[in-house]
C-alpha cells in the first residue's frame, strides 16, 4: 500500500488525485518490477525448498495482485504448482489500530486458499512496508485463522521509517526516503499501469 507521511494507516487505500503521477518521479517502471518480482519468488522457493505447504496471502489492496504475480512465477518454476491455489487474500481492515481515527474504513474479504493455513508457510505479501503496522495488523489477523509453520513477510518496496520490530523476509527494492516524501505502487490490475513513484520532499 503506498505510503504518506503524516497518517498513520497506509495511504495505498486512500484513491489518488487524477493527475497527480504527473508530479511524481518514477523509481521502478514495469520491467522493474518484473525483475523485483521473478526475483522474490526464486527466493521464496530456494528458502523453502519448493512451493509444498506454500500460502501467499495479499493484503489489500495492491498486495493481492502481486501475491498472484508471485504465484504465477512460482508455477513457472515449478510446472506441478497451482498458483490459484497458492493464493489467498486477507483483510485486517478490524485489526488495524488506527481504526477509531477512520470508523468508515470499508472491510474487505479474507479468502483463504484450499487447505486453510495451519502448519503451512504463510508468505504476507504487501506493496510497501513502512511504519509496519499494517503487517502487525496482518498478524493479529492470521492469529484468528489459525497457526501456521512459518509466517514470512515479501514487500514490493521496503522505505524504512519502521515504529514496530517488524523486517521483510523478501524485498523488491529498498527505498531510502524521507517522512516527507510519499511512495505510491500503480499495479495494471488496480490503476492500469505498472510504477513505484515517489513524491514530496527534497531529494
Amino acid at each position: 500500500m503506498s505510503s504518506g507521511p503524516a497518517a498513520p494507516a497506509q495511504p495505498s487505500e486512500v484513491p489518488e488525485p487524477a493527475g497527480s503521477v504527473l508530479s511524481a518521479t518514477e523509481v521502478l517502471g514495469p520491467h522493474e518490477i518484473a525483475r523485483a518480482l521473478t526475483r522474490i519468488a526464486h527466493e521464496i522457493l530456494e528458502r523453502n525448498k519448493g512451493a509444498a505447504d506454500l500460502v501467499l496471502l495479499g493484503i489489500p489492496t495492491r498486495g493481492l495482485p502481486l501475491a498472484h504475480r508471485l504465484a504465477a512465477r512460482l508455477a513457472e518454476v515449478e510446472p506441478t504448482v497451482d498458483p490459484a491455489a497458492l493464493v489467498g487474500s486477507l483483510d485486517i481492515t478490524m485489526y488495524r489500530d488506527d481504526l477509531r481515527h477512520h470508523p468508515t474504513r470499508t472491510i474487505g474479504a479474507t479468502v483463504l486458499p484450499p487447505g486453510g493455513i495451519d502448519g503451512r508457510v504463510v508468505v504476507l505479501v504487501d506493496d510497501v512496508l513502512f511504519s509496519g503496522r499494517t503487517i502487525r495488523a496482518a498478524l493479529d489477523a492470521l492469529n484468528d485463522l489459525g497457526r501456521p509453520r512459518v509466517v514470512q513477510l515479501a514487500a514490493l518496496v521496503d522505505r524504512g521509517h519502521r515504529e514496530l520490530p517488524i523486517r521483510p523476509d523478501y524485498v523488491g527494492k529498498n527505498l531510502p526516503t524521507s517522512t516527507a516524501e510519499r511512495v505510491r505502487v500503480l499495479l495494471t490490475e488496480t490503476d492500469g499501469t505498472d510504477a513505484v513513484l515517489i513524491d514530496g520532499g527534497a531529494r
